[in-house]
């Protein structure tokens, strides 16, 4: 698992709590799908680096 690989993963657990975090706190939809998006971006981005595909 690569250093960049890593980051991204981490990076898109960690909008996925700011996700749920948003939710809790009934803040408007646009923004909890925005940062859904992003969060589903850099765990795909983080998943598709990985050595196992190559």
């Amino acid at each position: 698992m690569s250093g960049l690989s890593t980051v991204f993963i981490l990076l898109g657990l960690f909008l996925l709590g700011g996700v749920y975090s948003f939710w809790k706190q009934q803040l408007p939809k646009s923004l909890i799908v925005l940062l859904s998006v992003g969060s589903a971006l850099c765990l795909a981005a983080g998943v598709l680096r990985l050595e196992v595909w190559n």
